[in-house]
């Protein structure tokens, strides 16, 4: 028999809940510059894409949320 494959819950990819996720973007970045850094800047680490770019492609928020850190300076308490 064959496990049937789960669908991830809705404000979830794997084990970062997107609502944890947006939470560090705005205290790394700010709330006033969260939506325009994560709609402008590209990481080479997720292929070319932006953050949005790459939630909405199913890019698994922790992968996500490493390629921030790898590129900005998150401070330990954040990652």
């Amino acid at each position: 028999m064959v496990a049937a494959h789960k669908p991830t819950p809705r404000g979830h990819t794997a084990a970062v809940r997107l609502t944890d996720f947006w939470s560090r973007m705005r205290q790394q970045f700010g709330e006033a510059y969260v939506d325009a850094f994560s709609r402008s800047y590209v990481f080479s680490d997720l292929g070319g894409r932006t953050v949005h770019e790459a939630l909405a492609a199913g890019i698994d928020t922790r992968q996500v949320w490493q390629a921030v850190c790898a590129s900005f300076d998150v401070p330990p308490k954040l990652r």
